[in-house]
């Protein structure tokens, strides 16, 4: 799969587990980078009530899904939770035909799916202060009733360990604005290459 090589941009790969900062991390880092673009992934999982369809995530039906995955439209597709979640490919391939950074928010199931396809891409992962911070910040969130917060809290642990094995770059969320500006600066130098 040599695709990658004749496109202009390049590939971001940001990963971690829920309540860790990855959406508010990407979407300022996006701002302060030139010539990037935040992939919007699609999901079957409800809207939360302080979600925007289109910005946050493509809200679509579990039929919809199955039809684009069939269709072989996905970069790359999970199903984390009981929900389905996927990486629209045309958007990826025209933000990287215009030369673009795009930066993808995905799990780590779905970033090695990437990686797979896009050797060169560079693979973030956001790691929590502490296990603690991160089961409160989650918490905070008030997303989900507690069993399936303890599920996600559970999962965390799985994810952080097999980031180890496949990101090159980790990153502690304890200062916002510090992860940011390792997030970029990351990004930055992975440009040069």
């Amino acid at each position: 799969m040599k695709e990658q090589t004749d496109k202009k941009g390049k590939v971001v790969i940001v990963s971690g587990p829920s309540g860790v900062g990855k959406s508010t991390i990407c979407e300022k880092a996006v701002k302060q980078l030139n010539n990037a673009y935040l992939s919007v992934s699609v999901t079957t999982r409800p809207k939360a009530e302080s979600e925007v369809d289109g910005e946050d995530y493509r809200f679509i039906s579990e039929e919809e899904f199955k039809e684009q995955f069939n269709k072989g439209l996905l970069l790359e597709h999970a199903k984390v939770f009981g929900h389905h979640y996927g990486t629209p490919k045309d958007k990826v391939d025209e933000a990287l035909q215009a030369g673009k950074t795009v930066i993808l928010e995905i799990d780590v199931q779905g970033g090695k799916q990437v990686k797979m396809v896009y050797p060169d891409s560079t693979m973030i992962f956001i790691l929590p202060p502490t296990q603690r911070e991160l089961a409160e910040r989650m918490s905070f969130r008030a997303r989900e009733d507690a069993e399936t917060a303890e599920g996600r809290l559970d999962e965390a642990g799985t994810e952080i360990a097999a980031a180890w094995q496949y990101y090159e770059h980790m990153v502690i969320n304890d200062d916002l604005d510090q992860a940011v500006k390792e997030v970029v600066q990351i990004i930055e130098g992975s440009q040069g290459q």
